[in-house]
C-alpha cells in the first residue's frame, strides 16, 4: 500500500511539470549549500537525542553520547525499512546496550512523537494567517490537531494515575487475553506506562516541548540553507512552514523515506507562496536527498559498529509484524 501511495504521490508531484526545468534546477543547484545544511541538521539529530535523554532519565539515566549512535540507527530504520521499523530497532537496540525495556522506551518514542506532532501544528498555525486561504489545508490541520492532541490526552490521561491504569490494563488483561499470555502482556504494559513518567510534571512537559520547538526550528534552517543553493529566495518563516506541512504528512503511509508524500507536500506548501512549481520540485528532490543519504549512512556506520546485522534488524522487523498479526487474531477470536 505504502509504494502504491508513494507512486500515486509523486505521479502528482510530476503531473503537467516541464522535467527539463526541474532537471535544469536540479544541474543548476549550489550544492555547497548542502554542507552547513547538513551540520546544522546533526545539531538537531542532537537535540532530538537529548530530548530522549531527558525521557528517558525516570528510567535509566543515559548519556546523550550513548543515545545519538542509537538515534541514528533509528533513523537508518524508518529510511530503509517499511511501517516505521526503525523505531522499535531504536527501542532493541538500547535494550540490547543498555538493558532498558524495550516497552518503556517506546513510550518514551511515542511521546516524542506526539510532542514533534503538536510542534509541526504551532508552526502552521503561527504562519497560517499569512497563508492564502486554502480548504484541504484546513481539513488537514483539524485532522492531525484531533489526531496529536487527541493522543497526548490519552497519555496524560494514562500517566496521571499509576494505580487507576494498573487496575484498568489487570481488568482488561484479566478479561480479554488468554491465561499463558496475561503475566507478558501485563509486564509490557507496566513497562509501557513507567516510560510515561515525564507526562506527570507539568514542568518536565514544558522542557520537552521548548527542547521540540527549538529542534524544530534548527531543522528548518537546514532547509533554508539548502535553499540558497537554488533560484529562488523565501523568508525563514515559509521554510519553517514547509518543514512542519512536510512531516505532519510523514503520518500518511507510504515508502520507506516517505516517497512522494515528503515531495507533493513541500511542493504544495512552496506553491502556496509564489515559487514556481519546477523551482519547488527541484528544491524538494535535492532537499530529500540531503536528509536521507548522511543519517542514513551514519546509520549503517553505528548499526556496524554495534555488530548489528541486516538480517538481525529484517529479523525483527518481520517479527514485529507477526506479533501484530497474532494480536489481530487475538481480538479476531475475542470477538467471537
Amino acid at each position: 500500500m505504502g509504494i502504491v501511495i508513494s507512486i500515486l504521490f509523486l505521479l502528482y508531484a510530476l503531473k503537467g511539470q516541464r522535467l527539463p526545468e526541474v532537471w535544469q534546477g536540479l544541474r543548476g543547484a549550489n550544492y555547497w549549500w548542502f554542507i552547513p545544511g547538513v551540520v546544522v541538521y546533526f545539531g538537531a539529530v542532537w537535540l532530538r537525542t537529548y530530548r530522549w535523554h531527558y525521557l528517558l532519565r525516570p528510567i535509566k539515566h543515559l548519556p546523550v553520547r550513548s543515545l545519538f549512535p542509537v538515534v541514528t540507527i533509528g533513523y537508518m530504520g524508518n529510511n530503509i525499512f517499511p511501517f516505521r521499523a526503525g523505531e522499535v530497532i531504536r527501542a532493541y537496540v538500547l535494550k540490547r546496550k543498555e538493558g532498558v525495556s524495550a516497552s518503556a522506551s517506546l513510550a518514551t518514542i511515542l511521546v516524542e512523537r506526539i510532542f514533534d506532532g503538536i510542534t509541526m501544528l504551532v508552526f502552521v498555525f503561527a504562519v497560517l494567517p499569512l497563508v492564502p486561504t486554502n480548504e484541504f489545508l484546513g481539513q488537514l490541520l483539524a485532522f492531525m490537531s484531533f489526531l496529536f492532541f487527541g493522543a497526548l490526552f490519552a497519555f496524560l490521561l494514562i500517566a496521571s494515575s499509576s494505580r487507576r491504569t494498573e487496575r484498568v490494563y489487570q481488568w482488561l488483561v484479566t478479561h480479554l487475553v488468554p491465561h499463558r499470555l496475561r503475566d507478558q502482556v501485563a509486564g509490557l504494559l507496566e513497562r509501557f506506562v513507567e516510560g510515561l513518567q515525564v507526562l506527570r510534571s507539568g514542568r518536565d512537559m514544558l522542557f520537552v516541548m521548548g527542547i521540540s520547538v527549538l529542534l524544530w526550528l534548527v531543522e528548518a534552517w537546514k532547509y533554508w540553507f539548502v535553499m540558497q543553493g537554488f533560484a529562488f529566495d523565501q523568508p525563514f518563516y515559509v521554510l519553517v512552514f514547509t518543514c512542519a506541512i512536510v512531516n505532519l504528512a510523514t503520518a500518511i503511509p507510504s515508502t520507506p523515506g516517505y516517497l512522494g508524500t515528503f515531495e507533493v507536500s513541500g511542493i504544495e506548501s512552496l506553491v502556496l507562496f509564489g515559487v514556481a512549481r519546477h523551482s519547488a520540485t527541484s528544491f524538494m528532490l535535492a532537499l530529500h536527498a540531503a536528509l536521507w543519504f548522511p543519517i542514513t549512512a551514519l546509520g549503517a556506520y553505528f548499526a556496524w559498529r554495534e555488530s548489528i546485522s541486516w538480517g538481525e534488524m529484517e529479523g525483527l522487523r518481520v517479527s514485529e509484524r507477526e506479533s501484530a498479526a497474532t494480536v489481530a487474531a487475538l481480538h479476531k477470536d475475542m470477538s467471537r
